[in-house]
């Protein structure tokens, strides 16, 4: 009897410790969830916004590249942080940063202090995000596991930002824009409270933290984005224009440099060797730039020219994460079958497919063209995250997983901000007072050319091998 008894216990703890696990994974997801979202949750919100605070249509889209660039440019930092300091541990101060500046932003009564609000929750959010995808590498059990915890993760981060629409025009249309962030508080404070019982802490590590290439990384990426956005009021030969390429480039340049002489280096050189990550890196930047700017455009297109209310214009994008939700559970076994390289190249094609109707819209446009384009969005998008996270995590050694994720996300959030910065830009130097259309068909033009380089990006992949064979 004894003998029964020490072998079943075992199990049955085994077995409440698999779910405790679970659960507090999901909470993970809940964060995550969270942090996508909030770059899209305010975009609905953001003609009331510039009624409400005064904002000129110049500062307007800091309130969404002020969390971009923050967000993107510390992410490695946040990643490294996470590694050091144990990533459970980062998570949950990321959290608790986002949580905090996201209350004080609803609470905002004019541009600065919204856009300072914004930015810091940027700040949370690197901190924070890093550390959810690596604590899911590092704990699913096998492979078939981590593949279904990876396209979980795909789908989340893939449906988010069309998720943030429907949630942000629900919540400007039945309280105030103020909710899209209040919304975050009650999310952030329960996060806070359970994760801690429910998630294990990873062991630290030892090492420093590269402050210098933290420091030129985000100021590298605010000047580059900065300038052009400025591109599109001040032209492109504008000095201010040139001068924030100056200094962008001349930041990136110091990062490269100093990465490789540094002990720690915030970007690890090694990680770059890899020809498939540096191609599912480059993918992801225009991949995620290419659908932010489609959300900015196709948002005004909604509102300024259909006349649709916050709410409406919201469930517009519904095909989206519902597409996006259907292909996460599928992609994984295609991925087996096909191999994430070419799955990631029809997305993008089909991609370029549902973009290119947009860039003929007109006031006779039928409605159910913009449907089917979000549609099409939206396979593509549930098509390609997970494939294109598994390139960029693959043969990762464990003490780099969280640089890894940091800097996987860091191209996706820079190549958000890069992406509704260019194609804003277009939109602004084509538009015409009282026009949306035709600044919006060059904006659309601007977005198809950003999918086609991620079809390009990956493309190489299947070049290379036949040359090699």
């Amino acid at each position: 009897m004894t003998s029964t008894i020490a072998t079943r216990a075992p199990a049955g703890t085994a077995t409440s410790g698999r779910r405790v696990g679970s659960i507090g994974l999901w909470l993970v997801m809940l964060a995550q969830l969270m942090l996508v979202l909030d770059a899209t949750v305010v975009n609905v919100a953001l003609p009331h916004i510039a009624t409400d605070l005064h904002f000129t249509r110049a500062q307007l889209s800091w309130v969404l590249n002020g969390y971009a660039v923050a967000f993107g440019g510390l992410l490695l930092l946040g990643g490294r942080i996470g590694d050091v300091f144990g990533r459970r541990r980062t998570f949950l101060m990321g959290v608790a940063v986002f949580t905090v500046f996201s209350l004080l932003g609803g609470l905002a009564t004019s541009p600065l202090l919204l856009v300072i609000a914004r930015a810091l929750q940027g700040l949370g959010a690197a901190f924070a995000a890093p550390s959810v995808l690596a604590l899911i590498t590092t704990s699913a059990r096998d492979d078939g596991a981590r593949n279904r915890a990876l396209a979980l993760f795909s789908a989340v981060a893939s449906m988010g930002g069309a998720l943030g629409l429907i949630l942000g025009g629900l919540l400007t249309d039945m309280a105030n824009w103020r909710w899209t962030l209040f919304i975050n508080v009650p999310i952030g404070v329960a996060v806070l409270v359970a994760v801690p019982r429910l998630v294990a802490e990873t062991p630290r590590r030892s090492g420093r933290f590269d402050v210098l290439g933290a420091v030129t990384a985000t100021g590298g990426a605010v000047a580059i984005v900065w300038a052009l956005i400025q591109a599109g009021d001040d032209g492109w030969s504008s000095p201010r224009t040139i001068g924030g390429f100056v200094v962008g480039a001349a930041l990136i340049t110091v990062l490269a440099l100093t990465e490789r002489r540094v002990a720690h280096p915030l970007l690890q050189p090694q990680l770059l060797r890899s020809p498939s990550r540096v191609a599912a890196l480059a993918a992801m930047a225009a991949t995620y730039g290419g659908m932010l700017a489609m959300f900015f455009l196709m948002v005004q297109y909604l509102e300024n020219d259909l006349h649709l209310t916050p709410l409406l214009t919201g469930l517009a994008f519904l095909p989206m994460p519902l597409s996006i939700f259907a292909m996460s559970r599928i992609v994984p076994r295609l991925v087996e079958r096909f191999g994430a390289v070419r799955l990631v190249m029809l997305g993008a094609a089909l991609r370029v497919v549902a973009f290119l109707p947009l860039t003929q819209l007109s006031p006779d446009t039928p409605f159910a063209i913009v449907m089917v384009a979000l549609l099409l969005t939206g396979i593509s998008a549930g098509m390609t995250f997970m494939p294109l996270t598994t390139l960029a995590l693959r043969n990762v050694e464990p003490e780099h997983a969280g640089s890894t994720s940091g800097l996987f996300q860091t191209m996706q959030q820079l190549g958000g901000a890069v992406g509704l910065a260019i194609v804003a830009s277009t939109y602004a130097a084509f538009a015409v007072p009282g026009d949306f259309l035709t600044g919006g068909r060059a904006g659309f033009w601007s977005a198809t050319i950003l999918s086609a380089l991620a079809l390009a990006a990956v493309a190489g992949l299947v070049i290379r091998p036949r040359r090699a064979a």
